[in-house]
């Protein structure tokens, strides 16, 4: 029976994987573009996440400053997530108005809609900063919509259990630096 219940786990999260690589190719190509746009454009890429997600914007933050799978010069790319948590209780909202710049790009990691009330301050900072903004969200409804503007990226993984989003989020990140380096450095293949 363990077996089993191990064997389900990889079935469930392939079978996401799946279907999540039919639904959100094209709103991840978009966003890859608009990532290479800010960053071309000589702005920055601020990486978000709160609880658990936190670590995915450190992630996140370090494939893109740092490299991925080809060397290239790093990318003005940076978590504040990790600034927050330094900073003993300075919120993102905070965080943005310090840092976040007309043409910069918020990316935002929540896997699920429990923090959803946490980050309309801070979206709505980044929209009158002028920023653009790629939302990684999870859950099986779509509660959003009110706080995302329509020139904002949603790519939401459509699921209800946290462990197969935040799985599919990993690999949503690694195909979007991919993306990016592709389109900055060509294929190495």
């Amino acid at each position: 029976m363990t077996e089993q219940r191990i064997q389900q786990q990889f079935f469930e999260s392939a079978d996401l994987l799946y279907q999540a690589a039919e639904q959100l190719a094209r709103p991840l190509a978009m966003a890859g573009q608009m990532v290479v746009e800010a960053i071309t454009g000589g702005n920055r890429i601020l990486c978000a996440g709160q609880g658990l997600a936190s670590m995915e914007a450190d992630y996140l933050a370090a494939r893109l400053a740092g490299r991925f799978e080809q060397e290239r010069p790093g990318l003005a790319a940076w978590s504040l997530a990790a600034q927050a948590r330094d900073a003993a209780g300075l919120d993102l909202a905070r965080l943005l108005q310090a840092h976040g710049h007309p043409g910069d790009v918020l990316i935002m990691i929540e896997p699920l809609r429990e923090q959803r009330d946490a980050w309309s301050g801070a979206l709505a900072v980044a929209h009158s900063q002028e920023m653009s903004v790629i939302a990684l969200t999870g859950g099986s409804t779509d509660e959003w919509r009110g706080l995302l503007q329509d020139t904002d990226i949603q790519i939401r993984v459509s699921h209800a259990r946290e462990p197969r989003v935040i799985e599919a989020q990993r690999v949503l990140l690694h195909a979007l630096v991919d993306a990016v380096d592709v389109q900055l450095l060509g294929s190495d293949e």
